[in-house]
């Protein structure tokens, strides 16, 4: 199967290009390396996938339609998997406009790629701030999401409504994966649990928004992995499926096990509650285990302390990787 995989650089795209990979999938990344963070970090998540056959790297933008369509006329494409986006609660606040561009123009140009090229099966990368400040816990698919509380998740409600409308006019088999909280090597450093770690262990004042009761569903990349991985296999129709550990750990408790894998204690300058943010999430992950046999694995103390392992065996002698 011929996978393209957009934001292939990124983060999560890195982890699942070398996932389909070592399934002997063929992949082609698709990703325009934005300065959102160092460049550099992008061409080290993808370092062990250069030299394979059967990876292919495209250095373009999803808002430049003519190039993604010159993607789809060349490689013969089975599935798109969809993870390229402006992400972060707070940046979407603060550039609303960058956020609907990139994120729904941009999906809106993959979505009439499928349609051009007759590709039927989708994988869209959502998110859990669709659910807002969700008074029901633990989150289900069937709640309301109507109150997005951020820019970034009304962009990501908003591709989920495009991607439905695709698949009704055009039965483009779909899944919308609503990610929690993903975390692990090669994680954004800007994202919290690669921010406190780093400024821990450079005994540096971390930033604490809140008063550390606000709670989150971190997500280890292996498990949204084979939640990805799954979804190939399970692929028909239109689904929007969460993806989460179904725990959720508070703030406080989460630097207190950073702290514990650096064998570090925390200097802490508290900050009140950012505009955006939300109280909690927490992922019912009942629809998922039904639907695609997804069980997630890695308790957040474990996750964490790999984290942390990655941390110290890479990032420290990783230029790339510095503030």
């Amino acid at each position: 199967m011929t996978i393209l995989v957009t934001g292939g650089a990124g983060f999560i795209g890195s982890h699942v290009c070398e996932a389909l990979l070592a399934q002997n999938h063929r992949v082609i990344c698709y990703d325009n390396f934005d300065d959102f963070y160092d460049p550099k970090i992008k061409e080290l998540n993808i370092s062990n996938c250069i030299s394979s056959p059967n990876f292919k790297l495209i250095r373009n933008d999803i808002l430049n339609f003519s190039g993604l369509c010159g993607v789809f006329r060349s490689d013969s494409i089975d599935l798109v998997i969809h993870l390229a986006a402006r992400a972060g609660v707070r940046p979407s606040i603060e550039n609303p406009k960058l956020y609907q561009k990139v994120n729904i123009e941009g999906t809106m140009n993959i979505l009439e790629a499928l349609r051009e090229f007759s590709v039927k099966k989708f994988i869209l990368a959502s998110s859990s701030s669709v659910y807002g400040n969700n008074r029901k816990a633990p989150y289900s698919e069937s709640d309301n999401v109507d109150f997005a509380i951020s820019p970034y998740a009304a962009t990501k409600k908003a591709c989920e409504i495009l991607a439905y409308t695709y698949h009704h006019l055009y039965q483009i088999d779909t899944f919308c994966l609503r990610f929690f909280t993903v975390y692990g090597p090669r994680q954004r450093p800007e994202m919290a649990i690669h921010y406190f770690t780093r400024y821990i262990d450079q005994n540096a004042k971390i930033n604490l928004y809140g008063d550390g009761t606000s709670q989150r569903d971190y997500t280890y990349i292996e498990d949204i992995v084979d939640g990805i991985l799954k979804s190939i296999s399970h692929l028909k129709g239109y689904e929007i499926i969460n993806l989460g550990e179904s725990q959720t750990t508070s703030l406080a408790d989460l630097v207190g096990i950073i702290e514990r894998a650096l064998n570090k204690k925390a200097s802490i300058n508290w900050l009140p509650m950012q505009p955006g943010d939300v109280a909690m999430t927490f992922a019912d992950i009942t629809k998922a285990k039904k639907i695609i046999n997804y069980e997630p694995k890695t308790q957040i103390e474990n996750g964490i302390m790999k984290f942390v392992q990655w941390y110290s065996d890479n990032f420290q002698s990783n230029q790339a990787n510095r503030d």
